[in-house]
């Protein structure tokens, strides 16, 4: 984590249960490029360079009432989603879920894509377990996102208490 610099830039809400209207989104739900255009243009709201988007799904719920399902599958971010976001320039994208990206993954070949798209190829950061209840409950939809974390030789992740100004 030595080398994640802090961050202050915009942040955008996408609010998937409204989209979606389930709450939470089912688990194995992808969020590719229809989807989050679809958010976005739902929260009024433009993807730009810059920005970090964090995606809202209902499904951090599940941690305390069904832990083991909360871990083992989930809604989240699909390939073409995250090819799209990182090619927009986007610094770091997030989710209320455990692992960002949808679980099970699209392909049965490849283990976390997702992950790989974003942070070894694009160098775009992975936000997971964001607690994005508060924003969508208020309707926030951008924000000012601020992330100052520890920084740890050798440490390859970390918890974080990102804020959100509104």
């Amino acid at each position: 984590t030595e080398n994640i610099p802090p961050m202050a830039t915009r942040g955008v809400l996408l609010d998937m249960v409204k989209l979606t209207r389930k709450n939470p989104v089912p688990a194995g739900t992808a969020f590719n490029k229809a989807e989050i255009d679809a958010a976005a243009k739902a929260a009024g709201v433009t993807i730009g360079k810059g920005d970090v988007v964090l995606f809202h799904t209902g499904y951090q719920a599940l941690a305390t009432k069904d832990p083991a399902k909360f871990i083992a599958q989930q809604p989240g971010l699909g390939k073409g989603g995250a090819e799209y976001l990182a090619g927009l320039g986007v610094v770091a994208i997030g989710a209320d879920t455990a692992a960002l990206e949808v679980i099970p993954f699209e392909t049965k070949t490849e283990a976390f894509p997702v992950h790989q798209i974003l942070l070894a190829k694009n160098g775009v950061h992975i936000l997971e377990n964001i607690n994005t209840a508060e924003l969508a409950r208020d309707g926030a939809t951008e924000f000012l996102f601020v992330l100052g974390q520890p920084r740890f030789k050798g440490a390859v992740q970390m918890v974080v208490n990102p804020v959100a100004i509104r």
